[in-house]
């Protein structure tokens, strides 16, 4: 039955998985926070968020018997989280709020940071605004100055003391988090073709174990 049922589901190892299970905890309480609560985007972000860690799930788990479930099941993971990231981006959008640049000082640190849970996403949130405070004696042009001659990199979006609310800095991390998610997802898909094609999938896989069987019956 090894040949015939391969192992499958394991999905929490994967990292696609963890990342956008954490992307889930967060956007649930992103929108209590910043979403009103009688809009219709605010269940439409939760569903998208869910619909990203649900689909993993169910694909890895399906793989034992269709390849071809999981392979379109990811995708559908995939495509769920793209339209998260739309929502993101048009809560930055809509309010005049920064969209950071992936080497903006903030983002650098989340990334050096990496939380793993809705808790560490939250201290880092609240740093970044500690931060701010400290350094609001600091005029932006000196400080992205030296950083710059220090780091030998662009300047980017918004210097040091640039005010970034507690909102900006959460929908900007979710965002980070889900460009993440979705290069791993676009790798994982990649690898399900290719497995796909050359190694078939469970119609395959039963032929070779009838055929054996025949062939060793007297």
């Amino acid at each position: 039955m090894s040949e015939l049922i391969p192992k499958h589901g394991g999905y929490r190892k994967l990292k696609s998985f963890q990342v956008a299970q954490l992307v889930y905890d967060i956007t649930v309480r992103f929108v209590d926070r910043y979403i009103d609560r009688f809009s219709r985007i605010k269940d439409q972000m939760v569903q998208a968020a869910r619909s990203g860690v649900q689909n993993i799930a169910e694909g890895s788990q399906a793989s034992a018997t269709s390849k071809k479930m999981e392979l379109k099941l990811t995708q559908v993971a995939r495509a769920s989280l793209e339209e998260l990231k739309l929502d993101y981006e048009d809560f930055l959008r809509q309010r005049g709020v920064a969209s950071l640049e992936p080497n903006h000082h903030a983002l650098m640190r989340f990334k050096e940071r990496k939380p793993q849970t809705v808790e560490a996403f939250a201290a880092w949130v609240e740093e970044e605004r500690k931060k701010q405070t400290d350094e609001q004696g600091q005029t932006p042009t000196s400080k992205d100055k030296m950083a710059s001659l220090q780091k030998s990199v662009p300047v980017s979006v918004g210097g040091p003391c640039e005010s970034l609310s507690s909102a900006c800095l959460a929908a900007n991390g979710a965002l980070s988090l889900l460009n993440l998610a979705c290069y791993l997802l676009d790798r994982q898909v990649g690898r399900l073709a290719q497995d796909f094609e050359n190694e078939g999938g469970f119609t395959e896989r039963l032929y070779k174990v009838r055929t054996a069987k025949r062939r060793k019956t007297p």
